[in-house]
């Protein structure tokens, strides 16, 4: 969970799947687990890399539409980039039951406008901010 929050944003869907099912594990769960592991030794060279992007805050959200069929809930997710790498993720099960796609990616947008206005006022307190921060936009 830690390498999912802090620092691996790749591993972020498979880790919240596996982590509802850690009171009953069974044999593909483990299967899995293991191949996430296998992932991780063959990726261990990646990493986030700052370079000649220009510093805009883009974000990104998407929803797939109930992905859970034992609740019938949808699964919800976001990630910004800042200067060409992945910043700030999340990958969340939605708390409602909804009956279209549609309604689904606009709750998960929603979410998404919650974090950009936060992070859109962190980065404006930046003393050291070169860019304007700009408007958000939805296309």
């Amino acid at each position: 969970m830690y390498l999912m929050n802090c620092t691996r944003s790749d591993i972020a869907y498979a880790v919240g799947r596996l982590s509802r099912y850690t009171q009953s594990l069974n044999q593909d769960h483990w299967t899995t687990i293991r191949r996430v592991l296998k992932y991780l030794r063959g990726a261990i060279n990646y990493g986030l890399c700052f370079s000649g992007f220009p510093s805009v805050l883009e974000g990104f959200s998407d929803a797939n539409w109930i992905s859970d069929l034992d609740e019938m809930k949808s699964t919800s997710g976001y990630v910004f980039i800042l200067g060409g790498s992945a910043v700030f993720w999340k990958s969340t099960r939605q708390t409602c039951i909804t009956r279209y796609t549609m309604e689904a990616e606009f709750i998960a947008l929603e979410k998404t406008s919650y974090e950009v206005e936060w992070l859109r006022n962190l980065l404006a307190d930046i003393p050291l901010w070169m860019r304007p921060v700009p408007s958000v936009s939805m296309l």
